[in-house]
């Protein structure tokens, strides 16, 4: 049990297209990692979300990401930026989101941009480094270090949701840790 209250906490999935997750270097990897991430957010009960880029045209969220989250939200962009789509900070304001977990593509774009608009909104945002993905690693690792320079986290998924477990005693953490396992 958690004795502090947390701030609301919202898994953010960007652009998990299987269009893009094949353009990813090591797209299989990243799809895993995502996969981790949804899950365990989904386990610890934090609401889920994805963005998908001008889905009429390049096609929706992978399924078998989107079946793991099915109770998600789904917001179509045509911004690179998830946030300068109107419909999505209006929902974050209204379900009381001031923490952004972000997983997906393309880091350099999509993600970056993304990030940056929230830390400006004042969001604390936190980057799952092993779920996100970039055609261009070095692109990536560039963007990866600005973000953090301008008042993001980056931490691994797995990392993270142990921080939010807190303890032993919380009701998923035996659940969690096969998941770890099943993931590895």
């Amino acid at each position: 049990m958690n004795p502090t209250p947390r701030p609301e906490t919202l898994l953010l999935c960007i652009d998990l297209q299987p269009v893009f997750i094949r353009a990813m270097t090591d797209g299989v990897t990243l799809q895993r990692r995502c996969a981790f991430a949804i899950a365990a957010a989904q386990g610890l009960g934090l609401p889920v979300a994805f963005t998908e880029q001008v889905p009429a045209k390049l096609g929706a969220t992978e399924p078998a990401l989107r079946a793991l989250a099915p109770a998600a939200s789904v917001y179509a962009k045509e911004t690179f930026s998830a946030l300068a789509h109107p419909p999505l900070p209006a929902a974050l304001e209204t379900a009381g989101i001031s923490h952004l977990l972000l997983c997906g593509l393309e880091t350099p774009v999509c993600v970056y941009q993304t990030a940056l608009d929230a830390l400006r909104a004042g969001l604390a945002v936190t980057l799952l480094t092993d779920a996100v993905g970039a055609r261009r690693p070095d692109d990536a690792r560039v963007c990866l270090e600005a973000l953090a320079r301008s008042g993001a986290h980056l931490l691994p998924a797995e990392s993270v949701f142990y921080a939010l477990l807190q303890n032993v005693h919380h009701p998923f953490f035996k659940a969690y840790t096969q998941l770890v396992k099943s993931h590895a």
